[in-house]
């Protein structure tokens, strides 16, 4: 069924997937001229790209810390409490370390926003 909020013709979305499959495969570039690759990472990019982030790790600030929260929990996971934002990030297969941080927060304590969480996290939470 075609609709007409598609971006990219079935043509071009094969075409997208051949271009891609040296890449997949090979696990680096194969184009032989540099310009077609894409480009590193910047100084100032969030760490996040270099694998998990979790509290207690080196790289981990407030920011990256909130940045890697949100990308997982989302909105609808507020308000919450420790043990069901836990089973939230579990269930989205957030890092093992991320969610034991989690969990080893007060079970009283409350958190309507990822901002609450990621600061009790990142200055003694944990």
């Amino acid at each position: 069924m075609q609709r007409g909020s598609d971006r990219l013709s079935v043509h071009r979305d094969d075409e997208m997937k051949h271009e891609l499959q040296g890449l997949l495969r090979s696990g680096h570039p194969t184009r032989s001229e540099e310009w077609h690759d894409p480009e590193p990472s910047a100084e100032d990019d969030p760490a996040v790209w270099g694998g998990p982030v979790v509290p207690g790790d080196a790289r981990a600030s407030l920011a990256t810390v909130r940045l890697e929260l949100a990308r997982i929990l989302g909105r609808s996971a507020f308000p919450a409490g420790p043990q069901e934002l836990a089973r939230t990030l579990r269930r989205k297969h957030a890092p093992d370390a991320l969610v034991d941080a989690v969990r080893r927060l007060p079970d009283k304590q409350r958190y309507t926003t990822v901002q609450e969480l990621a600061q009790t996290l990142t200055k003694g939470g944990t």
